[in-house]
């Protein structure tokens, strides 16, 4: 597991159709007020993108616009928005105004597929999850070892790897995060916290990769912070018995990871030892996290495939599954194939 020895070459973005993303929100639209909120699918357009469309057709700020999550350029992607409208009737015809934006683009598109009233904004990080189909291509494919993998990912979990999106194209992301981190982070500098973000993420992927190695991902340590499946709850564990054993293999817990920041860090004892060994192995990344006051946070090491499914047909591939917000479907994709995305 999480070991990329051997694997078959495989592709999983041909064409945006490829990779469909359903945001799974959890509840619905209240029906009345001030937020206009838009069930919405995508073709080719990041959500930034979407959402700067958006306000232009409703006469907004674009900070009037709300979303919960950011989804893929390369993709088919359906998810809500909102547009915040006081004492405002929308207007008439948004699906007009977006197609309109888009008629000398081929490859971009925008459907409103619903709308409603609510009276709140939609904020980031309230929605459940998203659900993927995604079709693989390549010599994946046909490779006699795709089903069992994908049984373990099942009955194991999935190591929780925050995916290469988050680093930017050839890792610049992370390079830049080094340099701003160094001179002291400033907002005005990373107006999203996207360097932030790189550099908390590559520290967690690194403390992954090493509990993998030592085979430690999956069965929580003494000192261990555990958390819950499908939950944000956590628990301090001193001693690990059987009956926590096999709760962690059945996967109704999982071993979790610091999101390094200031604070004090929660873990103890062996727990607390894999992740100092971490942090002292880049001390200037983790300094300058501290620096930025950026909270420090815990995320689990392994996920939880939600309703999986394989199919085929013909010469056609499909994997179905559902994952937890901040989750990433390449965590899936690295374990079954290599691609140099992944």
């Amino acid at each position: 597991m999480g070991s990329h020895e051997a694997l078959p070459a495989g592709d999983y973005r041909a064409v945006p159709e490829d990779f469909v993303v359903e945001e799974c929100l959890g509840f619905s639209p209240e029906g009345s007020g001030e937020h206009l909120w838009l069930w919405v699918e995508k073709r080719a357009l990041t959500t930034h993108e979407l959402a700067r469309m958006l306000a232009q057709v409703c006469g907004v700020r674009e900070r009037d616009i709300g979303y919960a999550g950011m989804k893929d350029r390369q993709a088919v992607t359906r998810q809500w928005l909102s547009v915040h409208l006081p004492g405002r009737e929308a207007p008439e015809d948004i699906q007009a105004a977006l197609d309109a934006r888009l008629a000398s683009d081929d490859a971009r598109s925008v459907r409103l597929l619903d709308q409603a009233r609510h009276p709140r904004k939609l904020k980031r990080g309230v929605h459940r999850g998203n659900r993927f189909l995604l079709r693989l291509s390549g010599d994946v494919v046909d490779d006699p070892g795709l089903e069992s993998r994908w049984q373990r990912l099942i009955e194991g979990g999935v190591p929780n790897y925050f995916g290469p999106q988050r680093f930017g194209p050839e890792g610049r992301n992370l390079a830049r995060a080094r340099a701003l981190l160094a001179r002291g982070w400033r907002k005005r500098d990373d107006r999203q916290g996207m360097l932030l973000s790189a550099a908390r993420s590559y520290l967690f992927n690194q403390l992954l990769a090493a509990r993998i190695v030592d085979n430690s991902w999956a069965t929580p340590l003494p000192g261990e912070l555990v958390m819950l499946e499908g939950t944000a709850s956590q628990f301090l564990v001193d001693d690990v018995d059987d009956e926590l054993r096999e709760r962690a293999a059945r996967l109704d817990v999982h071993p979790s990871g610091v999101l390094w920041g200031s604070g004090r860090l929660a873990s103890q004892d062996q727990a607390a030892e894999r992740e100092r060994a971490m942090i002292a192995s880049e001390p200037e990344l983790a300094a300058g996290l501290e620096a930025a006051e950026v909270r420090m946070g815990r995320r689990p090491l392994r996920l939880r495939l939600d309703a999986p499914r394989l199919t085929r047909d013909g010469h056609e591939l499909r994997l179905a599954f559902g994952l937890p917000r901040g989750a990433f479907a390449t965590a899936v994709l690295r374990e079954l194939m290599t691609h140099p995305t992944l």
